[in-house]
């Protein structure tokens, strides 16, 4: 293709060309206490260090009134693979979410936190007190490899230490590599930063314009499909014989996003690549990350991920780019095994060794105090005595880890002095829901989705146990626009916001991860959503086969029929 015929790059593709590694201007307007927010090309590199720009949409209208513009805020998101922190480490953050951030911890569904309300003047200081905790932010957003994800439950299971190890060694090896210089240089005051103006040794891996989009990696494994593998860029599906681990079938080409009236755009479950060995882990990562990088759309950012490369090509030229180009170990079929559940991690369990671990359920994973339930306060206090090191899992949810049976008393009173509620006293479709944060922080939410699904969940608990379902683990999750932060096209129950407070309703995803559900009404108003359901659930609970999941029933009466019970258009 010509330079006259090739479609014209985006914008954001000229800012990581001409940003020098991710460096740009951003020290230089950090540094500018005269403004209160970034250029757009400083707006687009702050992301490869792990922060967004946003602004206060609660303050928008009375400011707008008081004609004094917007209320600029930054969220900075943290880079932990596997969702591990050290006792130390929560409460430094801790300290940070209290001294520079709105007083909250954000757990969020690739198991990391995010800081929200940070003021840009505060941002250096913030960025300095998260690497002095030894943990990082860079690669935290932005066109690369995400936060990876690997099951988060310290059993005693040689497979999942496995993929852990893996997990962390795919995360350090997609780390950018000029970009870390820039990082220390722009937020620690490290040395300024050196190239060759060469790619090929600056950033070997994704040379002076990164990824195309954002890369998203996850390991997990068949009975367990607690990271939503299916929905990931890259997957490697951990297999075992006479249990020990033996190697991964690998995943690649999904994703969540989509574009409201684009129909070019939608979700994808990612397609199985091939097996490969222990010993292959790193070069199938690269492998992937590079063939993303070489055939990705940087024209439309619409259309920029992984998932439409496996789209457009099919999974057999998919495969043939890979192995012939980009891989260099044996081609093999994936090994026939099959996702059969997920596990939430929940309440206590053993480690072995004596050793316990307790998973909390975090309602939209917002760590704060709120009237009588004290989370905040009471997971500090617990940490703070007990020194648990700490996981953050997939479903916004923490395990506090390496507990003896004589701290287990202990822990539960002070679960209740802080009015923390043990996960098997809520609703199963409270422990299966999950939100977006939306409004008021994240620019592109379109509706609410942290602040109004609590509401919605109180409805379904009352619907659900009315039809006879309150023990049924039906997935639940709500975003704010259709980009599906909280993945909700992979739920039993998606709920998308269209604009206002009407959403887009969605049935027959799989809680395990292994289908896309279906839209099934367009512009549903929020009040409307659990009556709406209420018709299905009765009628899941009148016709469901022994021991069918809603997901399976909805998705074996089709479309029509649910249509018509929830009175939507043919």
């Amino acid at each position: 293709m010509s330079d006259e015929t090739a479609p014209k790059l985006s914008p954001v593709e000229g800012h990581k060309s001409e940003g020098r590694y991710l460096r740009g201007t951003l020290a230089e307007e950090i540094a500018d206490a005269s403004i209160d927010h970034l250029s757009d090309a400083n707006k687009s590199l702050i992301k490869f260090h792990g922060s967004y720009e946003q602004e206060d949409r609660d303050a928008r209208k009375a400011r707008a009134k008081a004609g004094v513009g917007k209320a600029y805020m930054f969220m900075i998101r943290l880079k932990m693979p596997g969702g591990k922190l050290t006792a130390d480490q929560w409460l430094a953050l801790d300290d940070i979410a209290d001294q520079y951030a709105n007083g909250a911890l954000r757990l969020t569904t690739r198991q990391s936190i995010q800081f929200h309300g940070v003021l840009k003047g505060n941002l250096k200081a913030t960025m300095a007190g998260i690497n002095a905790s030894l943990v990082t932010t860079l690669g935290g957003c932005g066109d690369v490899n995400r936060n990876v994800l690997s099951c988060p439950a310290p059993l005693p299971d040689p497979t999942r230490a496995q993929m852990q190890r893996d997990c962390d060694a795919v995360a350090e090896h997609l780390a950018p590599k000029a970009g870390k210089q820039s990082y220390h240089e722009i937020w620690l005051n490290g040395e300024p930063a050196t190239f060759t103006d060469n790619p090929e040794i600056d950033e070997p891996l994704y040379g002076k314009t990164y990824l195309p989009r954002k890369f998203k990696v996850a390991f997990s494994l068949p009975h367990d499909n607690c990271t939503d593998l299916l929905a990931q860029c890259l997957g490697f599906l951990a297999i075992s014989e006479g249990g020990q681990p033996v190697g991964y079938n690998l995943f690649a080409g999904g994703g969540q996003g989509q574009t409201n009236s684009n129909p070019d755009t939608y979700p994808l479950l990612a397609q199985p690549v091939g097996f490969i060995g222990l010993d292959e882990v790193l070069m199938a990562a690269e492998g992937v990350c590079k063939l993303f990088r070489d055939h990705g759309n940087r024209s439309n950012r619409k259309r920029a991920r992984l998932k439409y490369v496996m789209k457009d090509w099919g999974l057999e030229k998919f495969r043939e780019v890979f192995y012939r180009d980009y891989f260099k170990g044996p081609r093999r079929d994936p090994r026939p095994v099959e996702i059969t559940g997920l596990d939430l991690h929940h309440g206590w369990q053993g480690m072995g060794g004596g050793k316990y671990f307790l998973g909390l359920s975090v309602e939209n994973g917002r760590v704060r105090d709120d009237g009588a339930m004290r989370l905040r306060s009471g997971l500090r206090a617990i940490v703070a005595k007990y020194k648990p090191d700490i996981r953050v899992t997939a479903q916004q949810d923490i395990m506090l880890c390496g507990l003896t049976m004589d701290d287990r008393a202990g822990v539960d009173s002070m679960l209740s002095e802080y009015g923390i509620p043990r996960p098997e006293t809520l609703s199963q479709v409270q422990r299966w829901s999950m939100a977006c944060p939306a409004i008021p922080t994240c620019p592109l939410a379109i509706t609410e989705s942290e602040r109004a699904l609590p509401g919605v969940v109180d409805q379904l608990e009352v619907a659900l146990k009315d039809a006879g379902l309150a023990g049924e683990p039906i997935s639940v999750r709500m975003t704010g626009c259709p980009n599906g932060c909280a993945r909700p096209y992979q739920s039993e129950v998606g709920i998308v916001g269209r604009g206002g407070t009407k959403y887009t309703l969605y049935i027959g995803g799989d809680s395990y991860g292994r289908r896309l559900n279906t839209e099934i009404q367009d512009g549903v108003p929020i009040e409307q959503i659990v009556p709406k359901l209420s018709k299905v659930f009765a009628a899941f609970a009148a016709e469901r086969s022994n021991g069918e999941l809603f997901g399976d029933y909805c998705t074996r009466v089709g479309l029509p029929k649910l249509k018509e019970l929830i009175g939507a258009p043919a």
